[in-house]
């Protein structure tokens, strides 16, 4: 096997575990096979950050989304059979509001198109959401989404600055919001 083929298996294995976790006997459904994090908060200074990968692809609505540079963006992970990503949409939804000058952008994994735009329409989720969870591949030298929900902030140099593994706050977010922007 050549060895780029191998590094593609174990990347994939390692995203199978990250995102299946302690999941629920033999059920195939989604909801019974997915970590729920505690809502823990996880800030890297400067000097320990690593190069985000390129957020881009298709979203729910079929148009080619890029992330711009230099400003703070806020990436949240989720899925709409997620009890906690229903919890924390609203709240996320009104940040996005109350933070204009910060991009935040959606990434949904392990469900499909027609749940996640009802989702959307449901919790008035004005930001785009790609449908390539792919992309979580990048992150795993730096802050890997380890749970569903996850919310990753990116600094202006696009460098990951931190974490929120489960459902967001108000004050967990805004706080690393205001961190990472003052800057």
């Amino acid at each position: 096997m050549k060895k780029t083929s191998c590094v593609g298996l174990i990347i994939g294995f390692a995203m199978t575990l990250i995102l299946t976790g302690c999941g629920g006997g033999g059920s195939s459904s989604n909801a019974d096979s997915f970590i729920s994090g505690n809502g823990a908060v996880t800030f890297m200074k400067i000097g320990h950050r690593i190069q985000a990968p390129q957020i881009k692809g298709l979203t729910l609505d079929s148009s080619t989304y890029i992330l711009p540079k230099g400003k703070v963006a806020v990436i949240n992970v989720w899925a709409s059979w997620c009890s906690p990503c229903r919890a924390e949409a609203p709240t996320l939804s009104a940040l996005s509001h109350t933070f204009p000058e910060v991009n935040f952008v959606g990434i949904l994994t392990r469900d499909n198109p027609a749940s996640a735009k009802a989702f959307v329409k449901r919790f008035s989720i004005t930001y785009p959401t790609l449908t390539d969870d792919a992309l979580l591949l990048g992150f795993r030298k730096s802050l890997i989404a380890n749970a569903i929900p996850s919310t990753l902030v990116i600094d202006k140099k696009g460098l990951v600055a931190g974490r929120i593994s489960g459902e967001i706050t108000v004050a967990s977010l805004t706080d690393l919001i205001n961190r990472v922007e003052g800057e």
